[in-house]
């Protein structure tokens, strides 16, 4: 039996007691992100029960590799929100065609982490639209450079030019280097 978590731990030791098999652990990174991942979700798939299921396989997938992570490359938060993100693109990529009017994506919705949700949308919001919407329908619908092109009309190397742009300046306008 193992003793309980402290509820102080920083996300990093979480995982390294998760990649130790404390299964507590993951019960506390659940109980700290889960409403992130969940937004997220929601936002990517708008369909509940997919949502429900990506979250838990992302928990899953944390579960099984903590092993792996690297505080040198990624806090905890981004790596769980990587993996989450990578479920929820590959739950979009499972789906049958279904078109999406761009006009869908003009106004964000709120998420519950709000301080990260304001920065993030603030960025979002100081692009242009066509930067905005280019942003939007790869990271949160999950199109591919070469879906996007023809989504848009745009040449494939247009796409992937004013895409780095858009992130350059997500970066200066968060203070973050481009």
């Amino acid at each position: 039996m193992t003793s309980p978590l402290h509820p102080d731990l920083p996300d990093e030791a979480l995982i390294r007691a998760m990649a130790d098999g404390t299964e507590d652990a993951l019960r506390e990174l659940h109980r700290r992100y889960a409403r992130l991942l969940y937004s997220l979700g929601h936002r990517m798939l708008r369909q509940a029960d997919d949502v429900e299921s990506c979250v838990q396989d992302a928990f899953m997938n944390a579960w099984r590799h903590a092993g792996r992570f690297d505080p040198a490359r990624a806090s905890a938060k981004t790596w769980l929100v990587s993996i989450a993100h990578h479920r929820f693109l590959q739950e979009l990529r499972d789906r049958p065609d279904t078109p999406l009017e761009i006009e869908e994506w003009d106004a964000p919705t709120a998420a519950p982490d709000v301080d990260s949700q304001v920065m993030a949308q603030g960025a979002v919001q100081a692009l242009d639209e066509t930067h905005r919407q280019l942003v939007e329908l790869a990271y949160y619908r999950g199109y591919s450079h070469s879906e996007l092109a023809i989504l848009t009309g745009l040449p494939v190397g247009t796409v992937k030019s004013r895409l780095r742009a858009a992130i350059d300046r997500m970066r200066t306008h968060l203070g973050l280097q481009p």
